[in-house]
């Protein structure tokens, strides 16, 4: 499909073009978390300002410097999330891992197991995760699976955002 294939690297190149949410907020009150791909040098930096009361991504703000594909997916993400109850955040991130590994698992012929999350990688179970999940932009990035190596480029933010939300829900005895 050349003219989806086409739609998808417009969408890609424009978040990499023109970031959403890109900046800093104070912190505190929001909360810092850095993530690091070592293998290619791509860098976020997320600023993630999450209200406890009513469980909710009040504001995030992403910076960071690497290739088209993580920074539009950072991008991506940030637009995904803001304003999001931490519910549907959480479930967001499952969905979109789980869409990198259905289409991974499938290029590699793998058709069992369970992956981190206890989502089934293939098959109607896999699927089922991303029935009631609109991943809107996102699904641009699902041909990023054809070249592996890239995968960990346009999971970086939301490994990120996992790590912050799991830091905000268990902060250190030092905060």
């Amino acid at each position: 499909m050349p003219g989806l294939e086409d739609l998808y690297r417009e969408i890609i190149l424009d978040h990499y073009r023109s970031p959403r949410n890109r900046g800093e907020l104070p912190v505190p009150p929001a909360h810092k978390v850095e993530g690091f791909n070592p293998l290619c040098g791509d860098e976020v930096v997320l600023y993630l300002d999450v209200d406890a009361g009513n469980g909710q991504v009040r504001d995030v703000r992403v910076s960071g410097q690497g290739c088209s594909i993580s920074q539009a997916s950072t991008s991506m993400m940030s637009a995904a999330v803001k304003g999001k109850p931490l519910s549907e955040v959480r479930k967001l991130i499952r969905a979109f891992k789980a869409l990198m590994s259905i289409h991974e698992s499938k290029l590699e012929g793998d058709g069992g197991g369970l992956d981190e999350d206890g989502l089934a990688p293939d098959g109607a179970d896999g699927n089922a995760a991303l029935d009631d999940v609109r991943l809107g932009d996102l699904e641009a990035l699902q041909g990023v699976v054809k070249f592996p190596v890239r995968i960990k480029c346009a999971t970086l933010a939301w490994n990120t955002l996992q790590q912050g939300l799991d830091e905000v829900a268990t902060p250190s005895p030092a905060g």
